[in-house]
């Protein structure tokens, strides 16, 4: 009887044992445990502060509609966070950047113009790309040259403006081109891809070569048009948070809203092509 009676304690106590342990397993490893403590389960990022003040963005002429969107986004995501941008050629930007202007984030239009950056030191960590981009030829509403092909381009009378050789837009430009075995001489070069589309704006040339997002941009004016060798001449589009960002917590969070599956939607319905 009293052997029985031990048995019986003994076992109340293994139980009692037993739930104790699994409760302390459950706040410590289990999911309800992470949900609470994980930042990243909390919609955070593991690791890193939330962001708050001015995250100071220089990107990409191109990417102005697209980026002047994800920003009120962000902000709206983050209360107390304002997101300011320096748009224009990239390689302009860049320049600024290794000359020490001060900025968080750097969005760049092609992987050579981020490569000075990343070589002079100015990358805070690898740069990623977060989008593609193509060219197509710009023209006046209308197509009143009617500009099929870019061989059209070059014939006698047809006013082209390019973008600089140095821009990336210049580089696809000029890489499209000699896939076409087409020779030309613009009658301007802009220093980014916005300049050489205020020019077809404006009725001051027939045609301009830009970027096939800034087409849908800007379709109220202007109409665009599709050519083949635009595949030889597609763009990769890197983003680095910066070394020597004033904001390093805004600058790693906007960095990763930018690649975020939210941003990569809109980026999508902008035109751009998924990384």
């Amino acid at each position: 009887m009293t052997i029985r009676r031990l048995t019986a304690a003994g076992a109340a106590a293994l139980v009692l044992v037993l739930g104790a342990t699994a409760c302390g397993g459950d706040g410590g490893s289990g999911t309800a445990g992470n949900a609470a403590t994980d930042p990243a389960a909390a919609g955070g990022t593991a690791g890193v502060p939330a962001p708050s003040g001015t995250i100071t963005v220089f990107a990409a002429a191109s990417l102005k509609e697209t980026f002047t969107d994800l920003g009120k986004k962000f902000e709206a995501a983050h209360p107390g966070t304002k997101v300011g941008f320096n748009f224009g050629g990239s390689s302009a930007l860049a320049a600024s950047i290794t000359s020490g202007a001060p900025a968080d984030v750097f969005a760049a239009a092609s992987t050579a113009t981020m490569k000075t950056v990343a070589d002079a030191g100015g990358a805070a960590g690898a740069p990623a790309t977060f989008a593609r981009n193509t060219l197509a030829i710009a023209v006046p509403k209308g197509n009143p040259k009617h500009l099929a092909a870019l061989a059209d381009l070059a014939a006698p009378g047809v006013k082209v403006a390019l973008c600089a050789k140095e821009v990336p837009c210049g580089a696809a430009a000029l890489t499209a081109l000699k896939a076409a075995h087409v020779g030309l001489t613009p009658v301007t070069l802009e220093q980014d891809v916005k300049g050489a589309l205020t020019k077809v704006e404006l009725g001051e040339v027939d045609a301009s070569l830009v970027y096939r997002t800034d087409v849908r941009a800007d379709s109220g004016k202007i109409d665009g048009v599709d050519f083949p060798e635009a595949a030889e001449a597609v763009n990769d589009y890197p983003i680095a948070a910066l070394a020597k960002a004033p904001n390093k917590a805004g600058a790693a969070a906007f960095v990763a809203y930018v690649r975020s599956p939210e941003a990569q939607q809109v980026l999508t319905a902008a035109g751009f092509q998924a990384p």
